[in-house]
């Protein structure tokens, strides 16, 4: 199989994934019913796992941001949102889709340390965003929390770490506005039982407790849409109507200038239109891009919560 027939086939069964996990029609519900003894195997190995647990406490408070459900919810901009509110804070990732292994500091007070290769997309979008924090990614989230510790961190942010059951921490969970598969992995989206959410401290609903708020330019110039994130179609509402057509990779794919070069002859497209989560990955590749920017609304109710949680910590 040569090069384009493999991404071909990559793209053709992350869009099979996306549909059977979020927009199931009749195919995609035969083949999750095939999977559910699958589901509940995993699921219940994942519930043995949560309740035998023995968790950790650190010296500094851990806030964990994360969701029951793969793909995005806005975990990388409720993060920023909330760390962008505390000195001394240090966030913690898991650095998904990076070329490097082990813990690796991506940013010291927003002094950069590492290139996106090494940080992934998501952390280096957090580095770039948070120019008061550390951020630090590690497949091992202790090692991860200890370096934060190291560098001063009073106060950890855990990204995408409801399911670091070994960490004493407290839980916001987000919750997407709607899920159209309710069955655990690989049958659905679901890493856990669904009941697993009653663990968390404060569940956050998009559309409750929290909505998207996208904002870019680039009147007049027609923008071919290039994205690597996960349910690119979540992106819909906001495309401005210049958009002549896209080009779609996997979550946290790499680009390839010559492919983008391709795509954008064979729409005509003047620009690429990308998130932020994108445009990282697209530095030195010197193409013309217009920058979608997310930032989320978020209810007071949610940082109330958080002060509760820290005013109780310091106290005990």
């Amino acid at each position: 199989m040569d090069k384009r027939a493999e991404k071909m086939g990559g793209r053709a069964l992350s869009a099979f994934v996306e549909k059977l996990f979020f927009r199931p029609g009749r195919k995609e519900r035969i083949v999750s019913s095939i999977l559910s003894p699958l589901s509940w195997l995993y699921g219940s190995a994942m519930w043995l796992r949560r309740k035998s647990a023995r968790r950790q406490r650190y010296r500094v408070p851990v806030i964990s941001v994360g969701n029951l459900v793969v793909g995005g919810t806005g975990k990388t901009p409720f993060v920023i949102s909330l760390a962008s509110r505390y000195q001394g804070a240090a966030v913690v990732s898991r650095g998904y889709g990076r070329k490097s292994r082990g813990t690796v500091v991506v940013s010291r007070k927003g002094r950069i340390l590492c290139d996106v290769s090494r940080s992934g997309d998501e952390a280096m979008v957090m580095a770039l965003s948070l120019p008061g924090a550390d951020v630090i990614v590690s497949e091992d989230r202790h090692a991860g929390i200890r370096k934060a510790l190291e560098g001063g961190a009073s106060l950890i942010l855990l990204d995408d770490g409801f399911n670091r059951v070994d960490i004493e921490k407290f839980e916001i969970l987000l919750e997407p506005e709607k899920t159209g598969n309710k069955r655990v992995l690989p049958a659905g989206p679901f890493r856990e039982f669904p009941s697993a959410g009653r663990s968390a401290d404060i569940i956050v609903k998009e559309g409750r407790e929290y909505e998207r708020v996208v904002e870019c330019d680039g009147a007049g110039k027609r923008l071919l849409l290039a994205t690597a994130i996960a349910r690119p179609e979540r992106l819909d509402p906001w495309l401005p109507s210049n958009v002549v057509g896209k080009y779609i990779l996997p979550d946290h794919a790499w680009f390839e200038k010559d492919d983008l070069l391709d795509a954008m002859r064979r729409y005509r497209a003047d620009a690429l239109l990308v998130t932020e989560k994108d445009a990282v990955k697209l530095e030195g590749f010197q193409l013309q891009t217009v920058l979608m920017r997310l930032k989320l609304r978020i209810d007071s109710s949610v940082f109330e919560a958080v002060e509760r949680y820290l005013k109780e910590y310091y106290a005990t």
